[in-house]
């Protein structure tokens, strides 16, 4: 939860790295029935959709207490298996700190959960989206490397002033992923495994592009955040996804990319391979949402 402001201070009640108590114990019991409907409705939907890695860590979120899992038992489960631990903020917190965390493997996630009246949209990111659709990846080995090596590559390109170019690395990756496995395409984004929408529209609609994840494509690309997506970027494996990221050099990839213009959302251009093409007919229908 990375935010792109200039604030500098954390508010009042955080520590100096921006973390706060997740206070688990004051949570409502309608906040933890609202956990409990969301989860029962994704677990059943995501079999058959989303990757395997990500079903086998979902069994991290299966805690002794009931509805939204308390980070203490949450971090210690993660340590035993990848080293990770979740960490509580108020909010979205600056790039640097954001980086900091995760290349420490600090994970930080919102400590407050969506009203009963939001299930289906929330404009920032809350602890559904940030525990269940990303803690299950973190225990996964290689992905918890890969997001590790993010945040270290994070810090390292605010000194190129190439944030944006490893933002929208994230948000076609960790954000909305897609990977090909034996049986298919499947689901390992958080924004899309924690949407009831879009887990279905991702895999199974006409609308969007579905291209092959190429590192120099994907920050090429602008994204929207207000809809579904129009293009999805496939990877073949986590540890592809590994290899590209440490092996990829990445500051004279800023350098060629500034020279480069932006690839517009759901352009498809001569270079791409296409593992299927959309019809953007979804975007077509709402010209008031992705016009």
């Amino acid at each position: 939860m990375a935010d792109a402001s200039n604030a500098t201070v954390p508010p009042p009640g955080a520590a100096a790295d921006w973390t706060i108590p997740q206070d688990w114990a004051h949570y409502t019991a309608e906040e933890h029935a609202t956990w409990d409907t969301l989860f029962a409705r994704q677990a059943k939907l995501l079999p058959g959709r989303a990757s395997n890695a990500w079903l086998r860590g979902l069994d991290v979120l299966k805690l002794s207490k009931p509805g939204i899992p308390d980070f203490a038992e949450l971090s210690d489960r993660l340590m035993a298996l990848t080293g990770w631990q979740v960490v509580a903020v108020p909010g979205l917190v600056p790039d640097d700190v954001f980086f900091e965390h995760m290349a420490n493997r600090r994970f930080v996630a919102g400590n407050f959960i969506r009203r009963p009246d939001q299930l289906d949209y929330l404009q920032e990111p809350d602890v559904f989206h940030d525990v269940f659709g990303h803690v299950p990846m973190l225990a996964d080995p290689v992905f918890a490397d890969y997001l590790e090596a993010y945040g270290r590559g994070g810090l390292r390109a605010m000194e190129h002033d190439a944030l944006k170019y490893l933002g929208r690395l994230y948000w076609y990756t960790v954000e909305f992923g897609l990977i090909a496995e034996p049986e298919g395409l499947r689901i390992y984004g958080s924004g899309i495994v924690s949407s009831y929408a879009e887990s279905r529209f991702a895999l199974e609609d006409a609308s969007p592009h579905r291209l092959k994840f190429d590192i120099a494509r994907v920050m090429r690309t602008a994204y929207r955040i207000d809809d579904f997506q129009q293009n999805y970027f496939v990877i073949p494996s986590f540890d592809e996804l590994l290899r590209a990221t440490v092996e990829t050099d990445f500051a004279p990839l800023y350098e060629a990319l500034k020279q480069q213009p932006e690839i517009a959302v759901a352009e498809i251009v001569s270079e791409d391979e296409v593992i299927t093409r959309g019809t953007q007919q979804y975007a077509a229908s709402r010209p008031g949402a992705l016009g």
